[in-house]
């Protein structure tokens, strides 16, 4: 199977575990609470490697999976549908897809809200008044209020890479830093 195949696959999956999550939780008035539970795992894939590890790793067993989420989760006091979620997923071998999961249920409360998401990687940190400020700066091109999906990466050196919709923007030092070094070879 290709690699285009493969990661369309993951995605549809994604947007099809995180859709059944999205309307149980409408069902149910729970958008909010069960989004502010994915947010807290989403923080716990992006700053423990064990975790992160244990979710993407083929080499558990699902039992072992479903038992170590399950432990992670309570002790993180992470529960209701958000934790049933995520056991379910382990339980059917798709723990993996995770990350894909819930970007995809924050994509459909944006939906639902009349918002878009913009995934925004930056080098460091950004300030709640930064990240107001860039909200504020997308909500004017794009016409909609915009909620951010911020990851970090260092190796950006500074700037940040904005993806809304199809758009991508990159004002990062490493990509400015990849042109010139391009533009000198072309001159040498």
């Amino acid at each position: 199977m290709p690699v285009a195949d493969l990661s369309q696959s993951v995605s549809s999956v994604a947007e099809r575990y995180a859709a059944s999550l999205f309307e149980l939780a409408k069902e149910e008035d729970k958008i909010d609470a069960v989004g502010a539970d994915l947010d807290r795992i989403d923080g716990m894939l992006k700053e423990s490697d064990d975790f992160r590890r244990l979710v993407m790793s083929p080499a558990f067993s699902a039992d072992e999976q479903l038992r170590a989420v399950s432990a992670v989760l309570a002790k993180a006091g992470v529960g209701g549908y958000a934790a049933n979620f995520v056991k379910l997923v382990a339980k059917n071998r798709r723990l993996f897809v995770l990350p894909g999961m819930i970007t995809a249920y924050r994509g459909a409360v944006a939906v639902h809200r009349g918002e878009m998401t913009a995934e925004v990687t930056v080098a460091h940190a950004l300030s709640d008044e930064q990240q107001q400020e860039l909200k504020t700066a997308l909500k004017d091109v794009t016409g909609k209020n915009v909620s951010l999906d911020i990851t970090e990466d260092a190796s950006l050196l500074g700037g940040m890479i904005v993806k809304v919709g199809s758009r991508q923007i990159d004002t990062s030092l490493r990509t400015k830093l990849s042109k010139l070094k391009l533009s000198l070879k072309e001159v040498g």
